[in-house]
């Protein structure tokens, strides 16, 4: 019986009563709503074979029964949920109220010192001004200029472009940073369009930010080399995922973050400069460090807002900085998923240490710059537990390094080979 069950659920569902979404409406041409469709009848054979194969062998066919809930609920989550566990959801709103006094007491100090570290539109570099002009018309100026960006492509190997490839998703989740710095209590926009200098920073740097995402995935599309449907979709998991940080609405946890995190992009894209140069794509290295360079200018400024904090509260701000750093940093892009890979982002951050774009030592060396910045080790009159968080964070960077040297030195996993979904399934070997 219940193979006769398997059978018949495999030539479509024999339980119309149930299927929920089977006549749903979808309007002609609305992609979103026809795969959300196409997802939930999918689960519900799935869920019928499951439940049919814990049937006693003479259970008619009439009694089987699935929970709409269940089916709607798995279906929900595999759609719009993360593939790994969040674990900052939990406590929110940690800043006292009463420190929210102080941003706003900042905020003609952020006017003349950080608004300053971003440049006027018609001064700033647009992605068109690297990219084969689609203008050019005399002697089809355009093609031959796609075809000399497609000959210097051939010669970059899979690795390097899974780390490209990698660093642009990054950048195009971008929506997703600004909605971070947006729950900042003190410093968010209220409005959309609060004309206070928190504000106006989010999103002015937004503005720039968003031009390194664009130049990045208009260079790829142009290579040939990549999927973009499946770069596309990770881009669209991610936004969707969204990011977990641990910032609990707090800016002086969400301004050590971005210093942090703005510094790594700048290694990470510093060092992917160096790397198309050694390949040969020197147009491509001119892409990399151009966007490095801004991301300095960007950790100049967040950095430049802790060290304030650190001047106007050095108590509370070394315990904040005590309490990211148990957390770890997470990287911005820690959620990404392409539809296929459940380990994806641990995957491609492989490449990335193997190539030695973003690694463990780099991690340790960001965190020795921030503190001889912010000049943690000289703090005096802390309390208690701020001198506890002043020792713990400035005896970190020599532990991170022990830990991977020792993490050198065990005994290796044997190599393996990697395939992403990026690259069309091409593998890359991970040692």
């Amino acid at each position: 019986m219940r193979m006769e069950v398997r059978k018949q659920l495999s030539g479509g569902s024999k339980f119309p009563e149930i299927d929920v979404f089977g006549d749903v409406y979808v309007r002609p041409g609305n992609e979103l709503a026809e795969s959300f469709q196409m997802t939930m009848r999918e689960k519900s054979q799935l869920v019928l074979q499951e439940s049919a194969s814990q049937l006693p062998p003479d259970t008619p066919l009439e009694d089987l029964k699935v929970d709409e809930k269940i089916n709607r609920d798995y279906s929900y989550k595999k759609a719009f949920m993360p593939r790994r566990e969040l674990l900052y959801q939990e406590i929110t709103h940690s800043m006292p109220p009463e420190k929210i006094s102080i941003f706003k007491s900042l905020d003609d100090w952020a006017k003349d010192n950080i608004l300053t570290h971003l440049k006027p539109v018609e001064k700033c570099w647009q992605p068109q001004d690297f990219l084969p002009d689609p203008a050019a018309s005399r002697d089809d100026g355009f093609h031959e200029q796609v075809k000399e960006l497609r000959e210097r492509a051939k010669e970059v190997p899979d690795d390097f472009f899974v780390v490209l490839v990698g660093n642009m998703i990054t950048e195009d989740a971008l929506p997703t940073y600004q909605t971070m710095l947006n729950t900042l209590d003190g410093v968010a926009d209220e409005t959309g369009s609060s004309p206070t200098s928190w504000a106006v920073w989010t999103r002015a740097w937004t503005a720039e930010e968003k031009r390194h995402g664009d130049l990045l995935n208009k260079y790829l599309y142009l290579t040939g080399r990549v999927d973009m449907s499946q770069i596309e979709k990770t881009i669209q998991y991610l936004i969707t995922f969204g990011m977990d940080p641990g910032g609990e609405n707090n800016p002086y946890l969400g301004f050590i973050f971005t210093s942090f995190q703005e510094r790594a992009t700048a290694i990470s894209h510093g060092n992917t400069a160096k790397l198309a140069k050694k390949h040969g794509d020197l147009k491509l290295a001119q892409i990399c460090g151009i966007i490095a360079s801004d991301e300095k200018r960007h950790e100049a400024a967040y950095t430049k807002i802790v060290t304030k904090l650190f001047e106007l509260d050095p108590d509370y701000t070394v315990i904040s900085l005590a309490h990211m750093m148990r957390k770890k940093i997470t990287m911005p892009a820690h959620l990404m998923y392409d539809g296929r890979d459940d380990h994806l982002f641990q995957h491609f951050s492989g490449v990335a240490q193997q190539l030695g774009v973003y690694t463990a030592n780099d991690y340790a060396d960001i965190l020795e710059l921030l503190l001889a910045t912010w000049k943690v080790q000289t703090l005096v009159g802390l309390s208690p537990e701020g001198r506890k968080a002043q020792e713990f964070v400035c005896g970190l960077p020599p532990r991170i390094r022990k830990l991977e040297e020792r993490a050198q030195a065990r005994t290796k996993q044997p190599p393996m080979s990697v395939p992403f979904s990026w690259i069309f399934g091409r593998q890359v070997r991970l040692l």
